[in-house]
């Protein structure tokens, strides 16, 4: 078995799709991928299903979505219930469903891994390359396609948080290695989708800098603080004002290509600016 949740769900045995259509099974599809080889207890699949509400009915409805799940287990192994079974077992107080064949998120998560540490060793043009092929996992929004109840909303939001980090450090390499001219475009672009983070609107201030814009460096500083003030009642962090200042004085150490083994702000949560 193959799945895939870093997008459209997508769950294959032998070649063969085994994701329910319908709604509630699907959820308890993914709900056991994302936790595959541990036991998900009933309780879990409950709340995922009805939130605080969950029928009298409840454990009876889930036995009827896990026998819906073998079936199509059943289906992709040739007709073998006893397979089906030995995939998607009853253990006492939940479901588990064991997955041998792998997972995208895993791999995800071991080429950041992989990633962050070539990061931190100044490997850049490794962890540049590395993370990308972290980042090319992603084939859209995390569990697209699943009407996601409690926990998997929170599912979606740590995945998403994950690919968010992913592609910060990824620029962050890129930026070590002088591509600032490259990044522009690309950084705009995720400001616009993500308008009250502080380390790409950062991000972005360095790649206009280095590439010779320092009045457009400066508005993006202005236009997050004004998104601050006017959203949260709040200034941007002391690390911003003082990659702010740093630009204005036009500090030496905004144009070193390699940089210290940090991201970008933490670079300033102690930067004394010459005056």
């Amino acid at each position: 078995m193959f799945a895939r949740v870093l997008g459209p769900l997508e769950v294959e045995l032998n070649g063969t799709a085994i994701a329910p259509t319908a709604p509630k099974p699907r959820k308890v599809l993914t709900l056991l991928v994302l936790h595959a080889n541990q036991i998900v207890p009933s309780s879990a699949l409950k709340r995922e299903l009805w939130d605080e509400e969950a029928p009298v009915s409840a454990s009876t409805t889930i036995q009827t979505y896990i026998l819906l799940l073998r079936k199509q287990l059943m289906r992709a192994a040739g007709g073998s219930m006893a397979t089906a079974k030995a995939q998607l077992v009853t253990c006492p107080g939940g479901y588990q469903l064991r997955n041998s064949g792998g997972l995208d998120l895993h791999a995800f998560d071991r080429l950041c891994t992989e990633g962050r540490q070539a990061l931190a060793r100044g490997e850049d043009e490794r962890a540049s390359s590395t993370l990308r092929a972290a980042l090319a996992l992603w084939r859209g929004p995390a569990l697209c396609g699943v009407q996601l109840g409690p926990l998997l909303e929170v599912e979606a939001l740590r995945l998403q948080e994950s690919r968010i980090v992913a592609l910060e450090q990824r620029i962050e390499a890129d930026l070590r290695l002088g591509r600032h001219h490259e990044l522009i475009s690309e950084l705009t672009s995720l400001v616009g989708e993500f308008p009250l983070h502080e380390n790409l609107h950062a991000q972005l201030m360095l790649a206009l800098y280095r590439s010779g814009r320092k009045p457009h460096a400066l508005d993006v500083h202005q236009r997050l603080r004004s998104r601050f003030i006017d959203e949260l009642g709040l200034e941007p962090s002391a690390r911003m004002y003082r990659l702010h200042q740093a630009i204005i004085v036009s500090d030496p150490a905004l144009d070193a290509e390699r940089r210290s083994r940090t991201l970008l702000l933490d670079r300033f949560a102690g930067h004394a600016v010459a005056s």
